[in-house]
């Protein structure tokens, strides 16, 4: 129950890898054992020169041919991951691997949990973004019912073997808690810390994140039904 799979989508990060995985490594010496899985998404920066420079043997790097998002990138890390527990977390810094050790304990202490996903109560974000948030999230919580104050914050701990009932398709990361509920998968929701982005910026739009991600909500509804009728 210990091992661990740690899943950093990343595309353009080059200013923030090393930073991060400093602070992972820092941070998760109470884990038994974990692998570092970063999915480069095509970047054109010097990313793939500093993984590649990166003497860290936890650590594997995985370069799609041309930029197939956030959603993809993660999908195929935890398709190519070794372990059934898996981690999420940005590239971005704004994630704190400081939080990692507390919710791997609140995942582990009891086998039934299947996801505990964190939930940025502070957000450090621009008004635009912070606002545009919680309408999503209050449209989503509305028909979906997945309870879930912000299943935008990329810090999760999950059972790999269920988000791989999950169909693949664009966007679906910010799905994942209504799809596990959906499941009848026991959930957790935790307060964790967010940051400022010192390094770089965000690759979405917020307004059409926004309007696709209304789009979406019907067919996700309808997604999980026809899990629950599979099974």
């Amino acid at each position: 129950m210990n091992n661990y799979s740690i899943i950093i989508p990343a595309f353009n990060e080059a200013k923030n890898l090393n930073l991060l995985l400093d602070e992972i490594d820092q941070n998760c010496k109470s884990l038994n054992y974990y692998e570092i899985i970063i999915v480069d998404d095509s970047s054109d920066d010097t990313t793939q020169n500093i993984l590649r420079d990166r003497k860290q043997q936890n650590l594997r790097t995985i370069i799609n041919n041309t930029n197939q998002g956030q959603s993809f990138s993660i999908y195929r890390g935890i398709k190519e991951s070794q372990y059934n527990n898996i981690i999420t977390i940005d590239a971005d810094m704004q994630n704190d691997p400081g939080d990692i050790p507390y919710l791997v304990k609140l995942y582990s202490q009891n086998k039934n949990i299947k996801l505990v996903s964190g939930i940025r109560e502070k957000r450090k974000d621009n008004l635009l973004k912070i606002v545009s948030s919680k309408v999503a999230n209050f449209i989503r919580s509305i028909i979906l019912k997945d309870n879930c104050p912000d299943t935008g914050c990329s810090l999760k701990i999950f059972d790999k073997s269920c988000f791989l009932k999950i169909p693949y398709f664009n966007s679906m990361h910010r799905y994942i808690p209504a799809f596990f509920i959906g499941m009848k998968c026991n959930v957790i929701y935790e307060p964790v810390n967010h940051r400022y982005r010192k390094y770089g910026k965000s690759n979405y739009s917020t307004l059409s994140r926004l309007f696709r991600g209304i789009i979406d909500l019907y067919k996700v509804r309808k997604m999980i039904k026809r899990i629950n009728n599979y099974d």
